[in-house]
């Protein structure tokens, strides 16, 4: 038993599960570190990062117990890790267990024991229809590269995609005449998502001058001024340049806002609950409630600005 047990738990969620490459990593990550806990106790979260190589091993792993990994726990909040971080790295520890205990390397899972930590809730950041309108009306169109920004934030807006559904999206998934576009959320799930109108034109408009920016040879719809495909990264860096210019006073806009943005303004306008998790790509309706507390407080606050007796 080695490290190759561990990668191998690694192929397994990328592959089988279609897990992410950032997910991966934190994956890994997490259970470098538990290992590290278990050979070198405290000291371990406080190691230089210097080896990149996999520290994780099944021969350390199995010497766990549930009350060993409490203690993990413990030490990742007392050296300053959130709730939620303990609670991803737990999930983690669990899938791995599990999937030794699956492929019989081990006969139990002490993980099954270990109570997950409760995580509060932040309500997420939301633009009024004012700030959205302004922000999408930003770019230049006068040029190849405003027509392609004009583009993205009207698809970010209209749709609630993800920033990473759009770097994905190539032009022959997009059906202009119906509104609708063919995208692969997390694990690489497929779903539909819509199209408002002002984000057709938007999208014409900018795939007539895209071969203007590179001379792209893929159907990637996004791309850079040399035709490569945007990054993630880059998506964030385009909607941060626009928030700066008209928003000057809103502080940490990202393309996930506009995504809560698109839920909000969806429920605020009377949408079904269910279909705004089919429109999100959530595969448990409680991820998209947290967007109904969200509207009711903005329900309050006009209530409160508004009324006379208030």
């Amino acid at each position: 038993m080695s490290v190759v047990d561990v990668l191998q738990f690694i192929h397994y969620l990328k592959v089988e599960r279609g897990f992410s490459q950032h997910t991966l990593r934190a994956y890994m990550n997490d259970l470098d570190q538990f290992c590290d806990f278990l050979v070198n106790g405290v000291k371990a979260l406080r190691r230089e990062e210097s080896d990149p190589r996999p520290r994780a091993s099944l021969d350390v792993m199995q010497k766990a117990g549930k009350n060993e990994i409490r203690a993990f726990l413990a030490h990742v909040q007392t050296a300053g890790g959130t709730p939620r971080t303990s609670a991803r790295k737990l999930a983690a520890i669990r899938a791995a267990f599990k999937y030794f205990v699956r492929t019989g390397r081990l006969e139990t899972n002490p993980a099954l024991s270990v109570k997950s930590p409760k995580i509060g809730r932040n309500l997420p950041d939301v633009l009024s229809i004012p700030e959205v309108t302004a922000l999408v009306e930003a770019p230049d169109t006068s040029t190849p590269l405003g027509l392609r920004d004009r583009a993205l934030l009207e698809t970010l807006y209209s749709s609630g995609i993800r920033a990473s559904e759009l770097t994905a999206l190539k032009i022959p998934d997009i059906d202009f005449g119906q509104g609708i576009m063919r995208v692969f959320g997390k694990r690489k799930k497929e779903r539909i998502a819509q199209l408002g109108s002002h984000a057709i034109k938007a999208l014409k408009e900018y795939v007539n001058v895209r071969p203007q920016l590179g001379r792209p040879q893929h159907t990637i719809t996004f791309v850079n001024a040399r035709g490569g495909p945007l990054t993630s990264r880059s998506v964030q860096r385009v909607v941060e340049r626009y928030v700066r210019q008209v928003l000057p006073g809103r502080h940490e806009v990202s393309p996930h806002t506009l995504r809560h943005t698109f839920a909000t303004h969806m429920l605020d306008a009377g949408a079904d609950l269910r279909v705004v998790q089919e429109l999100l790509g959530h595969e448990s309706l409680s991820s998209t409630q947290i967007y109904t507390h969200v509207s009711i407080d903005r329900l309050k606050q006009v209530y409160h600005d508004a009324h006379p007796h208030a």
